[in-house]
């Protein structure tokens, strides 16, 4: 079973930067939009941002402007870069594959364990 590992989580004050790193297999890479996913304590899982295999971007409204997604084909990684971080992005980030952008949660699979994200001072 294929799994991407997620990492570059941890603490970071309000205002504040990270970059997450999702490792994909080089299969997933050359045919598969990546998105990335997160999820807060007691929330449901939401859709962060997704990458089309043609590098075609998409955000969650609420990230627009502060986070960009990008992805390395030599190195079969798509990242995360968060800026501007606000509290309410303290969550989970998960990255997974699917055919195409913007289908439901339930159509993407290869989900990594995910990578912890807290925005606090």
């Amino acid at each position: 079973q294929v799994q991407h590992v997620e990492s570059g989580g941890g603490l970071v004050q309000p205002g504040g930067s990270l970059r997450l790193a999702c490792a994909a297999s080089k299969f997933t890479q050359d045919y598969y939009a990546i998105g990335w996913f997160r999820q807060a304590p007691g929330q449901y899982r939401e859709g962060v941002s997704c990458i089309t295999v043609h590098n075609t971007t998409y955000y969650l409204d609420s990230v627009k402007g502060r986070f960009t997604i990008s992805r390395d084909n030599v190195k079969n990684m798509v990242y995360l870069q968060m800026d501007r971080l606000i509290t309410e992005g303290t969550a989970v980030y998960h990255c997974a594959t699917d055919n195409v952008c913007g289908r439901a949660l339930t159509r993407y699979q290869h989900w990594g364990q995910g990578t912890r994200v807290t925005v606090s001072s």
